[in-house]
């Protein structure tokens, strides 16, 4: 790729619909494809996972090895160093400070109003399947952010499945990784293959009651694919951030921004909307020395030449009206005054704000998920919590006062509804006082 590279630069006025509400691209073919993984799977369980393997990952293994066995575990730690671990333990620890202050907080909620007292009560799915991307790319990071939140709800069965490396192995650190967050199964399986197992159960596998995890085209489509059968989390596909920043923002600091997450594969969305356009053109030509210098060139110049951008506004406002039409995965927000803007973002996965609050920062060790909507589906979803790994009921306890109260307003509802029933079911109560 040539040296003069150069990001897709527009007008806000002039955007092409196109890069509004990204979702992921529709496309019959795919959908075929997968359609016919699961049902293959379905159909012939273990064998189906282990011909998947070696088409797609051109790797030959066995039944027996589908699942990682406990000394596997055992030599992982053998093959990571202490920084690791360390780091690894620090993550988990943050993860979960930051959802056990959410899970006490939603624990403590109790109403009581006219004699009818609400308490609100959790109990933890019985089983869930966290999908961690793996291959060629490790991502014990995910791992955590899946698994910590899980076991923290109490999950009784928390199981991973992720793809095997070339030689057929799984990355040390994510075997250490599933291990220090509690996970009780972990199997070498990926892709759309590895949704159907998680949905359908194999001889090897049984099925779980949810998946959660973020994965490529194939497995946010069969994530969509299986909803009907099983819960799923959200579609988490392609990583994407979106920096906002004004005259203030240091150009520098953007392009190191855009070129880490861009390293996250070539689907990566990356964009800058600004109202300089000397931080836009400074931005390019940081861009430009940036990337090519990158260890991960190829990959981080084809995600910015495919999809990344840089949107001109004429004001602060139209910043944020773009931003929250695209409703990007990560917000950056550099300008004088982030606070402010902040509190007009309604659609991003996660917000960050200042320059000491990048996206790398919340990938790993600030306490949030990683694991947020992408596809523009921030307008609906919210980013993975302890919340996703739980029932929420409300346990309803009601007073002879209170009750009686009741009985004008349920009586009009319930003639208005065709159910008189209802309404003789709460005099009834009162007719031999």
């Amino acid at each position: 790729m040539s040296r003069n590279f150069v990001l897709k630069f527009f007008k806000a006025d002039s955007l092409p619909r196109e890069w509004y509400n990204r979702k992921f691209p529709k496309s019959d073919s795919l959908e075929k494809q997968v359609e016919a993984i699961i049902e293959t799977v379905k159909e012939k369980g273990d064998d189906a996972l282990i011909n998947f393997t070696e088409k797609f990952d051109k790797i030959s293994i066995s039944r027996e090895k589908l699942r990682v066995s406990s000394k596997e575990i055992e030599d992982a730690y053998r093959k990571v160093s202490c920084e690791q671990l360390s780091a690894l333990k620090s993550i988990k620890e943050r993860i979960e400070t930051t959802e056990k202050i959410l899970l006490e907080k939603l624990r403590g909620i109790e109403i009581n109003q006219n004699g009818i007292r609400i308490k609100i009560t959790t109990k933890p799915i019985e089983s869930v399947g966290c999908y961690v991307p793996g291959g060629r790319a490790a991502y014990p990071s995910t791992l955590v952010m899946a698994a910590t939140p899980a076991r923290l709800a109490g999950v009784p069965r928390v199981v991973v499945c992720s793809p095997p490396k070339t030689d057929g192995s799984v990355n040390p650190l994510t075997l250490v990784a599933a291990d220090i967050c509690g996970v009780d199964e972990f199997y070498r399986v990926g892709g759309a293959q590895a949704i159907a197992a998680l949905t359908y159960g194999t001889e090897t596998i049984k099925p779980v009651l949810k998946i959660v995890g973020p994965g490529n085209k194939y497995v946010t489509v069969a994530k969509r694919l299986v909803s009907k059968v099983v819960a799923v989390d959200m579609p988490a596909g392609p990583s994407e951030l979106l920096i906002l920043a004004d005259e203030t923002a240091n150009p520098k600091l953007i392009a190191l921004d855009m070129s880490a997450q861009a390293e996250h594969g070539p689907d990566s969305v990356v964009g800058l909307i600004t109202t300089s356009e000397k931080i836009a053109y400074e931005v390019m030509r940081e861009l430009s020395r940036i990337a090519f210098s990158a260890s991960r060139r190829d990959t981080v110049t084809r995600a910015l030449a495919n999809n990344g951008f840089i949107v001109l506004c004429s004001s602060l406002d139209e910043m944020i009206r773009l931003a929250n039409e695209i409703a990007p995965e990560h917000v950056e927000i550099l300008t004088e005054n982030p606070e402010e803007l902040a509190g007009k973002i309604s659609t991003a996965g996660l917000v960050l704000l200042g320059q000491y609050s990048p996206a790398s920062l919340s990938d790993y060790l600030a306490g949030t998920n990683h694991i947020l909507p992408t596809g523009g589906f921030g307008k609906v979803f919210s980013g993975l919590s302890v919340l996703d790994f739980m029932r929420r009921f409300a346990l309803l306890e009601c007073s002879p006062d209170g009750l009686i109260k009741t009985l004008e307003p349920i009586r009009v509802l319930a003639e208005a509804e065709g159910l008189p029933n209802h309404y003789l079911a709460i005099k009834g109560r009162f007719e031999n006082e």
